[in-house]
């Protein structure tokens, strides 16, 4: 794996663990809210949903640094093969996004641009 997907890998990997703690435990500031859903407005009712989402984006994360690890500690089949399958689950998750909410196109393009950056540079 090409050092382009290895840097994107970890810029995914960074915006996943950012998001993290945003959606986990800051969500309740309304700036936060407004950074992730364009809208100061609470619903108290997803707090479960949103604290659940927020650990599901530190796995993702820890996810690629584990398959950038394994790259280079003499895992190459393995490590690839972790980040190509995190990276596509990524960008699959920010094109849903992105249909399902149009309006949320920037957070979007956050989650599936560098891991879309990570596969398409994996291919050369």
């Amino acid at each position: 794996m090409n050092a382009v997907s290895q840097v994107f890998a970890l810029i995914a990997a960074a915006i996943h663990v950012i998001a993290w703690p945003l959606e986990s435990f800051l969500y309740g500031h309304p700036r936060v809210r407004y950074l992730l859903t364009g809208s100061t407005a609470d619903a108290p009712e997803v707090r479960l949903w949103r604290f659940n989402v927020g650990f599901y984006n530190l796995f993702l994360a820890l996810g690629l640094a584990a398959g950038v690890t394994a790259l280079h500690t003499g895992h190459g089949t393995s490590g690839r093969a972790l980040v190509v399958y995190v990276c596509a689950f990524m960008l699959a998750g920010g094109i849903i996004l992105f249909v399902s909410e149009r309006r949320l196109w920037r957070v979007a393009l956050a989650q599936a641009v560098p891991p879309a950056v990570v596969l398409l540079a994996d291919l050369f």
